[in-house]
């Protein structure tokens, strides 16, 4: 450790920087966009005296693209944080069980299926309506992880055996996915493109109903859920001299970290680095104390979503730059630099 602080003292100052970083990024979020809108009218809109132009744009544009960030933002990280912690891999997140490339892979055909569909004849079958699509990754995701765990369970659970299974089917999927669009035609190769980069454009108050009640379900399990995941970090049989039921809790832990992170990819697209970096960054912050970590990380993962795609309207201007762009610029050199203060 290093520098003046303690560890006894650094937890509980570990909230104060990032709950103020997080309010700032708010108000920013909600002051700049891509339409130039003068902070006074902002202002009358918060304070309910607004014109109908600037209503417009704080109460169903701004306002509903800022919440689903921030709920997918808090979704990639704790999922990111749980699945390092069941699988005593520090590098885990809901890349490396395949969770994201499931889910990729189903938005793939789905978006390619309602394409084609709305082309043929928009009563058949095939016109599916887009709102459809948070739905249609989660159940890619949620799959995918159940194959990626049930793959690993033979005997007994083996974390090594998890982690292989969950890169080879993510990387099946992924070249199943790029396959797919690649060779259905251009035109649909730029749509889902598009997603595949990760975006809040057009994210309405809809997005934020789908993610919401994902949201309330975690918040309540996993306090339940605390000690189950302070005695999964350590091996199977050590977890069950404990008294713990291993693979019920494990199975209970995994289902909340792929709901989690299927619901923020169906909704935003496979943000990488989200669910990687943030529970580090946490730990470095709150050290080893999971109560501390938890909270941090929510903070943290709404935090570095708003502010990405604050950068990407901001520096795009007319083109947006994709979130996904922007968190892997700043997530590759943030994870480099916490490795290595970590080793």
């Amino acid at each position: 450790m290093s520098g003046p602080m303690t560890r006894s003292a650094r937890p509980k100052g570990a909230l104060v920087l990032p709950m103020t970083l997080s309010a700032m990024l708010l108000l920013a979020a909600v002051f700049l966009g891509t339409v130039d809108l003068p902070a006074e009218d902002v202002l009358a809109v918060l304070m309910g005296s607004g014109s109908d132009d600037a209503d417009l744009i704080i109460a169903t544009i701004r306002m509903p693209r800022i919440v689903t960030g921030m709920l997918a933002g808090i979704h990639f990280a704790v999922a990111g944080l749980l699945l390092q912690a069941i699988t005593r891999n520090p590098l885990a997140d809901p890349t490396i069980l395949g969770i994201s490339q499931g889910a990729t892979l189903t938005v793939a055909i789905f978006l390619l299926f309602t394409v084609y569909g709305a082309s043929a004849d928009a009563h058949t079958l095939y016109s599916l309506p887009l709102r459809w699509l948070p739905l249609v990754a989660c159940v890619g995701g949620m799959s995918t992880g159940f194959l990626v765990f049930s793959l690993a369970m033979r005997n007994r659970l083996s974390v090594l055996r998890l982690t292989l299974s969950g890169i080879a089917i993510g990387a099946t999927l992924h070249a199943l996915a790029m396959g797919l669009v690649a060779g259905w035609g251009s035109a649909r190769f730029e749509i889902v493109m598009q997603w595949l980069s990760g975006s809040l454009y057009a994210r309405s108050w809809e997005h934020v109903l789908f993610l919401f009640p994902f949201t309330v379900a975690a918040a309540i399990a996993l306090p339940l859920l605390h000690r189950s995941i302070d005695m999964l970090r350590f091996e199977e049989d050590v977890a069950r001299s404990f008294g713990l039921s291993y693979r019920l809790h494990f199975s209970l832990v995994l289902f909340a970290a792929c709901g989690l992170a299927a619901s923020a990819v169906g909704t935003v697209g496979p943000l990488i680095f989200v669910g990687l970096v943030v529970p580090h960054l946490a730990h470095f912050l709150a050290g080893r104390r999971f109560g501390m970590v938890m909270p941090l990380t929510v903070v943290l993962g709404a935090s570095l979503v708003t502010g990405a795609d604050l950068a990407g309207r901001l520096l795009g201007q007319a083109e947006e730059i994709p979130i996904g762009v922007i968190t892997a610029l700043a997530g590759a050199p943030a994870l480099l630099v916490l490795l290595r203060r970590r080793s």
